[in-house]
């Protein structure tokens, strides 16, 4: 059976969401959530409605972590971290951190041809970047591979 996964793009305005399966190995954008990092409650709390309606009991969740390009951890490194453990806790599902280098930059190249505007594009980034780490988690871990990626 697919094990299925929502993938999380944290990001201090807004946060992108997406959906994927280790079967078919497709990310899909979601959706964007407009709450702030700082309402914290209030976004773990749409992130949890967004899990209990496309997420089974066995599905999982991923996380996107900001690594630097050398590979070193900063401060949003450590807010990811931080923010995962919480979610972790308040949704009783393990959170799988997952590298998010150059998702924006993924995004923006897939609508750079489109014809939308700046702020369509916008509304547009952060689940597209959502889309591109839960593609590169997928095709880094073989279906049915359930232990933690941290």
């Amino acid at each position: 059976m697919p094990r299925r996964y929502l993938c999380i793009d944290l990001g201090e305005r807004r946060t992108g969401l997406a959906l994927g399966d280790d079967v078919t190995r497709l990310a899909t954008p979601l959706s964007i959530v407009e709450i702030p990092a700082s309402r914290e409650r209030e976004l773990i709390d749409a992130i949890a409605r967004a899990a209990r309606d496309h997420l089974a009991a066995g599905d999982g969740l991923v996380l996107g972590l900001p690594l630097n390009m050398d590979d070193s951890e900063g401060p949003g490194a450590a807010r990811a971290r931080a923010f995962g453990t919480r979610l972790e806790t308040a949704l009783g599902r393990q959170v799988t951190l997952h590298d998010e280098r150059l998702s924006s930059a993924d995004a923006d190249w897939r609508m750079a041809q489109t014809g939308l505007t700046r702020g369509e594009k916008k509304q547009r980034r952060d689940a597209l970047a959502a889309a591109a780490i839960l593609r590169d988690f997928l095709d880094t871990h073989p279906a049915g591979d359930n232990r933690p990626h941290n």
